[in-house]
């Protein structure tokens, strides 16, 4: 089976949403819930890395099948259910038009179709999705792939936004492409300023920061200028968190009331953290966030005080 033909399994979101959360009664708040964060299981990168061949290496990634293999497991026991896992980008290595990539895709579709079908995958664009410097071809094919590159859901009276962050990093080849995605977030960030939500979420590849507002242009954040546009729009909207992935190790910071939440990968690690996952409890007051490793999560579940706030009325 192709990409494209397995891609229809995965093609969660479509016309601006998300199938599986389409009823009108998930705009009501009914008490906490959780769900699962990862990102960056990025097929290919731990070989590439390796041989320091990032850009043509990566012709390998058996590690990378069996770490996702472990987070799908590790997800699918979990009990209570979380309300869905989200993928926050790079899902393979190998960018658009390049070898491996239709291997790669395909090897991950396998292993996430193994998800419990109970629990929603959320998938979100990458740089290595759609490129560094996206075109319309690139979008195209992600959106065969995997589903629309950015949409809005509800959860329990929670509004979700997805975001392609590449559009806010270089959008020179797809200009009216990232004018569309801008209109359209405006008229979510209306919905979540006039405050009909519970809380709003954002999820997107790259942060908007890794420590501070003001540190300095590095690969891993965006520009200067842009994230102190974003964060304020974020921040007028009453946007709770943004949650990334992109730098493969755990960070974040505020700004204002807004936090920036950066998971490290499920991958390869360029840093001190461990292959793992972010659990993320939901309660009518606020979030509460922790990063467990692939081993402490099969092995051990969540931890007593994250069950204890589900538990809250």
């Amino acid at each position: 089976m192709s990409a494209a033909e397995a891609g229809g399994v995965f093609r969660r979101a479509r016309g601006r949403t998300l199938d599986a959360f389409s009823s009108e009664k998930e705009r009501e708040w009914k008490g906490p819930f959780y769900f699962i964060q990862g990102a960056d299981p990025q097929f290919g990168l731990m070989k590439a890395w390796s041989t320091g061949d990032c850009d043509s290496g990566g012709d390998e990634w058996k590690q990378e099948i069996r770490l996702t293999e472990q987070a799908v497991q590790a997800i699918s026991k979990l009990s209570p259910k979380p309300k869905f896992f989200v993928l926050c980008g790079d899902l393979v290595h190998a960018m658009p038009g390049t070898s491996w990539r239709k291997e790669q895709t395909e090897d991950l579709q396998r292993v996430l179709r193994t998800v419990d079908p109970e629990i929603p995958l959320v998938l979100v664009s990458g740089n290595h999705d759609v490129g560094n410097v996206p075109t319309p071809e690139t979008i195209a094919e992600f959106q065969r792939t995997w589903g629309d590159d950015y949409f809005s859901f509800w959860v329990g009276g929670v509004l979700f936004l997805v975001l392609n962050s590449q559009f806010f990093y270089d959008a020179s080849m797809c200009p009216t492409l990232k004018q569309a995605q801008d209109q359209w977030l405006d008229q979510q960030l209306s919905i979540a300023g006039q405050r009909k939500c519970q809380h709003a979420i954002v999820f997107q590849h790259i942060p908007l920061f890794l420590q501070s507002i003001d540190e300095d242009d590095n690969y891993f954040n965006l520009t200067k200028l842009v994230r102190k546009e974003m964060a304020d729009k974020f921040s007028r909207a009453g946007i709770k968190a943004v949650f990334s992935g992109h730098y493969h190790r755990n960070a974040g910071g505020t700004y204002q009331d807004l936090d920036m939440v950066v998971s490290s990968a499920i991958g390869c690690q360029l840093g001190k953290d461990t292959h793992g996952l972010r659990v993320v409890v939901v309660t009518a007051e606020k979030l509460v966030h922790r990063y467990y490793s692939l081993d402490e999560l099969s092995e051990k579940g969540m931890e007593d005080d994250l069950m204890d706030l589900l538990k809250e009325k």
